[in-house]
């Protein structure tokens, strides 16, 4: 956790409240958090998903990992010290989302249990929804796939740190939803988000 800087600063809590906001949008706020390999379908999930949601009346808004990295985390490279910070800034701009009753549909690679633990843990003392969401992948499918063609960068030494290659990825235990992209088509993989969704009454449709 990033240690807190500014001394003299206090929350100000205002009249309007996050059930006030989810009763304007007519469904709650949450974090859904895809993880997963490079190439796995992460992204591909979460913009297939949004359309869905935008077309049932659900607002949602997707956090992406490189969109991010070209602005507020333009700074950050791929170090395990730039991860954490990288995914605990996502996690705290997915709560704000939250907290606004929309849906974040946050896809990072995210590798480290530890920096998800995290992001879930901010959620959780804040009593907001956070879902895991596993988009589990091979190697040999996610490289064989390399929309952006990283693997081959990363086999070539062109790419360091490069998550699968010369980076590990700690795949979550107990995941919300565990996906196998490799095994299922993509509306399949949208309906069992849905379905957990429904459960939970995030979304009442």
């Amino acid at each position: 956790m990033a240690d807190q800087k500014a001394t003299n600063v206090h929350w100000h809590e205002g009249d309007i409240t996050r059930a006030h906001r989810a009763g304007l949008l007519g469904h709650k706020g949450a974090t859904l958090w895809f993880t997963g390999l490079s190439g796995s379908g992460k992204s591909t999930v979460a913009v297939e998903l949004e359309g869905m949601l935008n077309e049932m009346g659900v607002l949602s808004y997707r956090l992406d990992g490189d969109n991010v990295r070209l602005g507020i985390n333009r700074n950050l490279g791929f170090s395990a010290e730039d991860r954490t910070e990288n995914i605990r800034r996502i996690g705290e701009i997915a709560k704000l989302f939250v907290d606004t009753g929309v849906i974040a549909l946050s896809s990072f690679i995210s590798p480290y249990k530890a920096d998800r633990d995290q992001v879930r843990a901010l959620h959780e003392a804040a009593g907001m929804d956070f879902i895991e969401i596993f988009v589990d992948c091979s190697l040999e499918a996610a490289e064989s796939r390399d929309p952006k063609g990283l693997y081959k960068k990363a086999r070539a030494g062109e790419i360091k740190n490069f998550t699968g290659i010369d980076d590990p990825y700690e795949a979550p235990a107990q995941a919300e939803i565990h996906l196998h992209s490799d095994q299922q088509t993509l509306a399949e993989e949208v309906e069992i988000i849905l379905a957990v969704l429904r459960e939970r009454g995030i979304i009442k449709a």
